[in-house]
């Protein structure tokens, strides 16, 4: 059964237990619909697989002699990529740590070079995640992004019981995903469940993603030369006065950015007419050319992709995440 209703104002409604403050949720056999201000948006979200694919949390690791010469030409040693980060999570600033590339949560991989491709192209953002191993065991968490390593929250006293090694499932979903009356604009690596939370807005045919922040082309840095299904590309950070004026300084981890003039269809490029939709999921760097992190989520020509600015597109609000 399909059921479409048209607003005229912010209803609440809540059907076969699926609820949410600005859509509703319907199946019928392998296409999902979701309504959003007026408009039904149809995916093939029944279509997609659901697949557990395991992982271990990873060991902190650093290159001997362990520095990290800087914008400055200075070199520091700082804790960095990889292993359990107790106390910087989705939500926390991007800038401003003590540390090089940060990753908020728990980070997950495979030794085995096919198993850790496996974690990149399948893993979703939103994907829930399982530990199945120690003393954290049965413990659930939601994956938050993608960087050298698969990124998970869990709340505090998860964190605390967690050890290096421990397996970690994360059942995924989303790989394949469509928006079947939007063909022209491509998804990747999100869950179904995050795009029905995102606050997506139909205007005059054309998607409205809500973004924290949108950050200029020409300041992309690091991840340019990887295809947009792996990892990730930093903004580069060293103009400090250019962050601060632009108000870059002010990003958080988890926030929904913009890349304008981003083709991100196969790998990161400049197009003029093109734009990208990404998640920032990792901390700040010290390394020239590098930076915050950002995953790319949606990527078309802006004619059926825009977006408006809301300091509330952080994962943390749309995934009502705790710490």
């Amino acid at each position: 059964m399909v059921i479409k209703l048209q607003y005229t104002f912010l209803l609440k409604v809540t059907l076969n237990q699926h609820q949410s403050d600005n859509f509703v949720i319907c199946n019928l056999k392998q296409t999902s619909y979701f309504n959003i201000m007026n408009s039904t948006i149809k995916t093939n979200e029944g279509k997609l697989i659901k697949m557990s694919i395991g992982g271990y949390v990873t060991q902190p690791s650093f290159k001997n002699p362990g520095y990290i010469p800087d914008n400055d030409g200075k070199s520091v040693i700082y804790p960095g990529m990889f292993g359990v980060v107790n106390n910087v999570k989705v939500g926390d600033k991007a800038f401003g740590w003590a540390g090089d590339h940060i990753e908020p949560g728990v980070s997950i991989d495979s030794e085995k070079i096919n198993e850790h491709f496996a974690l990149h192209y399948l893993v979703c953002t939103g994907n829930k995640a399982i530990v199945r191993s120690g003393d954290a065991k049965g413990k659930v968490g939601i994956v938050t992004g993608e960087h050298a390593r698969n990124l998970i929250h869990f709340d505090q006293k998860t964190l605390d019981k967690i050890c290096i090694g421990d397996q970690v499932d994360i059942i995924t979903h989303g790989r394949g995903l469509k928006l079947i009356d939007f063909p022209e604009i491509e998804i990747k690596k999100i869950d179904p469940n995050l795009l029905k939370a995102m606050n997506i807005k139909v205007i005059k045919g054309k998607l409205i993603i809500d973004v924290a922040i949108e950050l200029p082309i020409k300041i992309m840095g690091s991840g340019a030369e990887l295809n947009s299904e792996y990892v990730d590309q930093d903004l580069m950070s060293g103009d400090r006065q250019l962050m601060k004026k632009l108000k870059i300084d002010e990003m958080k981890l988890g926030d929904l950015i913009v890349i304008n003039h981003a083709d991100h269809r196969w790998g990161r490029s400049f197009k003029k007419d093109y734009v990208s939709i990404a998640i920032c999921i990792h901390g700040d760097s010290v390394m020239t050319g590098q930076g915050p992190g950002s995953m790319t989520i949606m990527t078309a020509k802006k004619q059926y992709l825009g977006w408006s600015i809301s300091r509330d597109a952080n994962l943390k609000k749309i995934l009502k995440i705790k710490k």
